[in-house]
Order: C-alpha cells, then sequence, then structure tokens
C-alpha cells in the first residue's frame, strides 16, 4: 500500500509552520548575535581577543579564565552535573571580576545575552578573579 504524504497537510497549515519557523530561528539568530557581540567587548575589557567570542570552546576557556584566572576549569562543565554547578557559579564569578554584584549574576545567569552587552558597552571595568 502507498501513501501519499502530500494529502496529510493542508497547505495553509504548512505555511503557518514555515513562517513560524522562520520566526523562531529569526529570534534565535539574533540572540546569538547579540551574545557574539556582548562576549567580543566583554572579552576585550578583559585582555583577551575579541574573537574567541565565536570559537566554540575558546570561548568557554576565555570566560573560565576571566572568572576563576585558571580557563582549564572549563573542562569540569563536560561532567554531568558538576558541570551545571560550575555554569552557575561561572556566571557570579564573572559579575565579580567586573565589580558588580550578586544581582548582576543572577542577570547573567537568566538573561546572560543582554547582560553580556551591558558588561561590554557599560561602564564596568575588568578587576580580575575575585
Amino acid at each position: 500500500m502507498t501513501s501519499d504524504y502530500s494529502s496529510m497537510m493542508d497547505p495553509a497549515a504548512a505555511g503557518a509552520m514555515a513562517g513560524a519557523m522562520m520566526i523562531y530561528y529569526l529570534i534565535v539568530l539574533v540572540v546569538a548575535v547579540i551574545s557574539i557581540v556582548g562576549m567580543w567587548k566583554m572579552f576585550a575589557k578583559a585582555g583577551r581577543p575579541g574573537w574567541a567570542a565565536i570559537v566554540p570552546f575558546y570561548n568557554m576557556y576565555c570566560l573560565f579564565d576571566i572568572a576563576w584566572g585558571n580557563g582549564w576549569m572549563f573542562l569540569l562543565t563536560f561532567i554531568p552535573c558538576v558541570g551545571a554547578v560550575f555554569q552557575i557559579i561561572l556566571c557570579f564569578k564573572i559579575a565579580s571580576a567586573y565589580g558588580r554584584g550578586v544581582g548582576f549574576g543572577f542577570g547573567l545567569l537568566f538573561l546572560s545575552p543582554i547582560f553580556y552587552m551591558i558588561l561590554g558597552f557599560g561602564d564596568a571595568d575588568y578587576i580580575g578573579p575575585q
């Protein structure tokens, strides 16, 4: 028995689904660009190369180097459960490395692309790992 998949979905529903997916991908692209630009400026303030924001594992190395002074600690994020805890701690360590408080750490935790932009383009100066 053969089946004709073209008759299984209404063309209007398929168009609506495609439109929704396009909007979703556009939002993801905008968030990714905002994250990269914010991290680029944040890395530049910390004396790291800005292009490191676009290199997948090197950007994590740089973030951990900014936060702890030891970039190789990013390898701990590959350990299940331990990695999630270290990612949370990383947000607060980055905030303190730029002279910000716990509230800013929560901002980095929940809205990191926006708070990367605030660190990168704002008046925060890199003071080093605390």
